[in-house]
């Protein structure tokens, strides 16, 4: 239990250090291509981050693969939450920036937060099966920046934000549990739909 929680850590720092840069980048191309670097290590190392392993649970839904993808969740959040305050607190400027970027996102309606959250989640598989399937990071190195150059939302770097930003609230809860449902429905929705054809193969 304790390991799968370690490899969550690991996961959310990882994401708060790919959060951090794409904060410190004045120009958001930049910024996203950059991000990529805290997939692609996650996947090299094989740590465990939610919505890397959620769109796999359609394929292996025991009890093993949902102990580790909660226990993961959970770990994600405290990597995020504990380096997102450390940055806050390091580089104050990249704590206003995240604060400017949650504001927008609490604007959201809940249709809005829940949609954004699918199509990153799609991206998110696409990204990290690519990488299993076919040892490559072609995947990784394009759907990260297209995420977040389109404006979806990923739960655990929001996680991130929210925490640099210094804004806790109800809402922002709220939020984060959204973009996590988002992406638990966009991750496994490629999975569920190619199912039957696998299956007749």
């Amino acid at each position: 239990m304790l390991n799968k929680i370690l490899s969550g850590i690991s996961a959310g720092i990882l994401i708060s250090i790919g959060g951090s840069v794409f904060l410190a980048c004045d120009n958001k191309y930049v910024g996203a291509v950059l991000f990529s670097v805290a997939l692609l290590c996650i996947c090299i190392k094989g740590y465990s981050l939610y919505t890397g392993k959620i769109g796999f649970i359609p394929e292996k839904h025991d009890k093993e693969a949902f102990s580790v993808l909660l226990l993961g969740l959970f770990g994600n959040l405290i990597g995020t939450v504990v380096c997102g305050y450390a940055i806050r607190f390091a580089l104050p400027a990249l704590g206003d920036t995240a604060e400017k970027i949650c504001s927008l996102k609490l604007e959201l309606t809940l249709p809005q937060t829940f949609i954004r959250g699918v199509f990153c989640g799609i991206l998110m598989y696409l990204a990290v099966s690519i990488f299993r399937d076919k040892q490559k990071v072609i995947g990784i190195l394009f759907c990260i920046p297209v995420f977040i150059l389109a404006g979806f939302e990923h739960s655990v770097a929001d996680m991130f934000y929210f925490a640099s930003s210094g804004i806790v609230s109800l809402k922002a809860c709220l939020f984060i549990l959204l973009v996590i449902l988002g992406n638990t429905v966009g991750g496994m929705l490629l999975p569920i739909l190619m199912k039957p054809q696998k299956e007749n193969i």
